[in-house]
């Protein structure tokens, strides 16, 4: 597979003797990427993978279908990205939570395709339980960490892990504040070791 032109926006590409299924992928990740995660068809997806219109009904079914599978690619990528910036909780879990927000919020600037597949294209989950195991697991990632953290806490100190989570789970880097999604993230996540009386101190 390979560019046959040259162009601004999403161009034909040449599919040769390779795999029909990454090259929809792939397609479809470029068509995201140019016109949101709802506004491409399986057709355009197919001529831009060089294939017949035809063709790609042999491994997805309608775009929904081809949505889910970005989708899920993206939740595995960003569940190696949190587990990579999570590091089994070291040095210590407050900079490893901090640590693992920062992954988060970087994987959505640097994977919008894939991050619009995954939160904004409204796929039913259900439909696709691959897909909804794949942000599972993403989201266990986040949820271990709360857990780490409000572990370490007397009983009577400890917030809800669970909306811990969720807090960096709804990324700020969408939003138009008057702050940049670092400094957001960063403070959100200040005011939560501050209340826990772990700020500036080792989990």
């Amino acid at each position: 597979m390979s560019w046959s032109g040259q162009g601004g926006g999403p161009e034909r590409r040449g599919y040769h003797h390779g795999n029909l299924r990454e090259a929809l992928v792939e397609a479809a990740l470029d068509l995201i990427a140019g016109k949101g995660a709802s506004g491409f068809t399986v057709a355009e997806a197919a001529r831009l993978a060089g294939v017949s219109p035809a063709a790609p009904y042999r491994h997805f079914r309608d775009a929904e279908a081809l949505l889910a599978e970005v989708a899920l690619r993206g939740f595995e990528r960003l569940e190696a990205a949190l587990l990579q910036a999570w590091n089994g909780g070291r040095p210590t879990a407050v900079d490893a939570f901090r640590a693992l927000g920062r992954a988060y919020l970087m994987f959505a600037r640097d994977q919008p395709a894939y991050y619009a597949a995954m939160f904004e294209a409204r796929v039913a989950t259900e439909s696709y339980p691959g897909l909804q195991a794949a942000s599972d697991r993403a989201f266990a990632v986040l949820r271990q960490a709360a857990d780490q953290i409000c572990a370490s806490l007397p009983p009577g100190r400890r917030p809800p892990a669970l909306m811990m989570a969720l807090h960096v789970w709804a990324d700020p880097s969408r939003r138009k504040l008057p702050m940049s999604p670092e400094d957001l993230l960063e403070a959100g996540v200040l005011l939560y070791l501050q209340s826990l009386g772990l700020a500036g101190g080792g989990a």
